[in-house]
């Protein structure tokens, strides 16, 4: 009996020594690897790329590395960045509040993603758009393009740009990235709800997971970081011309939120739908949100409202497994997942520059390398890591 036991845990015993000493050695290393974190941000703050901004990383338990940098603008005088500075997040308002709320729907059965979109906007039937379904609208496979708004009713000239437009490409095969899409789908939340998004948010997602100063109506506009509008300098009013026109709601931007409020989420969609103890979704929706889904024949993929693999997936960097999943917004922000390395890394700054757009990414691949050496479990070590959580 001593025997058998000896031989069928020694390779166990082998495997748990080698995952520790792996994780012991990280640990060691992270203190000496973080100024590299330090050194980008400085650099992108002396190319006159970003006013200043904040870095955080974590994984489903807690935060491992916090920090702000620079101003929160260009203005000489500006206060200096803070952890709890509140930013325009611009396009990840898609997936932190149009996503989750249109799945959420979906999971309880007031909705599917397989309806067609004219089930919810009769104004499309009979305009050529009967083979779209709202999960096109979550993968940007609608064939829609972006339309100019109306200032009179804007919401109403979203819906008939859509209706009028000529569909592109085959639905479901054409990857197109557009606001419309987003803008249509915070109206379906309207509609099958019969409360606007910003409330329907709050009341799902934002108070049950205590992101206490994540809004699309932000009130402490002092404690905001500055985004650039048409050589204007905007303090907590998006960024964002369409979402301005939509009163500030909209289901493609205007959502405003710190990276400790973001964490939270992030922790949330990690640890399958749920964070101390309360559930926002359930881990099969988790699941369908970040499964891929293929486009222009296979080359780009995207998760439902995520991004996956495609040409917006700078945030991935060099280190991130495959199922990794995130999204950017225009104003200098960025999220990536990673379940697989049980890290995500959120980058949250004061943009300067808009036509730099590689310098952006490369800042924004760069960090996420930098967090997926340092704080990464390594894979093959991730699920006897989390041997004491199951």
């Amino acid at each position: 009996m001593n025997t058998y036991f000896r031989v069928r845990l020694r390779p166990l015993l082998s495997s748990i020594c080698g995952c520790l000493l792996v994780i012991l050695l990280a640990t060691a290393a992270r203190a000496a690897d973080q100024p590299r974190i330090d050194s980008l941000m400085m650099e992108a703050m002396g190319r006159n790329l970003i006013a200043g901004g904040v870095v955080l990383i974590g994984n489903r338990d807690k935060i491992l590395f916090e920090k702000a940098y620079g101003r929160l603008s260009p203005f000489p005088d500006a206060p200096p960045m803070a952890t709890d500075t509140i930013f325009d997040v611009a396009s990840l308002t898609k997936v932190i509040a149009t996503t989750p709320s249109i799945l959420k729907l979906a999971e309880e059965g007031r909705i599917s993603l397989l309806d067609p979109v004219t089930k919810w906007f009769p104004e499309l039937a009979g305009k050529g758009k009967d083979a779209i379904l709202v999960m096109n609208l979550l993968t940007h496979t609608s064939g829609l393009d972006d339309v100019p708004l109306s200032s009179v009713n804007p919401m109403q000239s979203a819906i008939e740009g859509a209706a009028s437009q000529k569909i592109k490409g085959e639905v479901g095969s054409r990857f197109r990235y557009a606001d419309l899409n987003f803008i249509l789908l915070a109206e379906l939340v309207r509609r099958a709800t019969g409360a606007p998004l910003d409330l329907y948010t709050q009341v799902s997602f934002y108070r049950p997971l205590g992101m206490n100063d994540t809004a699309f109506h932000p009130k402490e506009a002092t404690r905001c970081s500055g985004t650039i509008s048409d050589d204007r300098i905007l303090f907590g009013e998006p960024q964002d011309y369409l979402c301005r026109q939509l009163g500030g709601v909209a289901g493609h931007a205007g959502l405003f939120a710190t990276a400790r409020d973001l964490s939270r989420f992030c922790r949330m969609m990690l640890s399958g739908g749920s964070l101390d103890g309360r559930r926002v979704l359930a881990k099969r929706t988790v699941d369908q949100m970040t499964a891929p889904y293929f486009s222009r024949g296979g080359t780009v993929v995207r998760g439902l409202g995520w991004d996956i693999s495609s040409p917006f997936s700078a945030p991935r960097g060099q280190g991130f497994s495959r199922v990794s999943f995130g999204h950017t917004g225009y104003s200098g922000s960025s999220i990536w997942i990673d379940p697989a390395t049980d890290t995500f890394v959120i980058l949250l700054t004061s943009r300067l520059e808009y036509k730099k757009v590689h310098e952006i990414n490369k800042l924004r691949g760069d960090i996420s390398t930098l967090a997926a050496q340092i704080f990464g479990i390594p894979v093959e070590f991730g699920d006897m890591a989390r041997f004491n959580d199951e």
